[in-house]
């Protein structure tokens, strides 16, 4: 199981529009055409699966388990993937500098 996140434009089976910029397919065409150099111009291949059950991941959001940032495009495709968390956390004006490894109670 797995995925391609891609910059819009295409037309590969199954894509289905996550924003203005970007798509996100299951489709084997696509992953025959980056292999052959005729695929989008950056993608983001992701293998694996998890699974939630009914209600689970917006319950998981509302109780605010998960940071939710905006889209960006540069992020995803342009950086280099060890660079990503910190720029994404840096969306949301959080300095991982200033965050402890440790967890507990105050």
């Amino acid at each position: 199981q797995g995925f391609v996140v891609h910059p819009a434009g295409g037309n590969w089976e199954y894509s289905v529009q996550v924003s203005e910029e970007i798509h996100v397919t299951t489709s084997r065409d696509i992953l025959a055409s980056i292999a052959r150099g005729d695929g989008p111009t950056a993608s983001l291949v992701a293998l694996g699966y998890a699974g939630w059950g009914a209600g689970q991941l917006e319950a998981e959001l509302t109780n605010n388990a998960w940071l939710t940032a905006p889209i960006d495009p540069r992020i995803l495709f342009d950086m280099p993937f060890e660079q990503r968390w910190r720029a994404a956390a840096g969306l949301l004006g959080i300095d991982l500098s200033k965050m402890s490894p440790q967890a507990g109670h105050a």
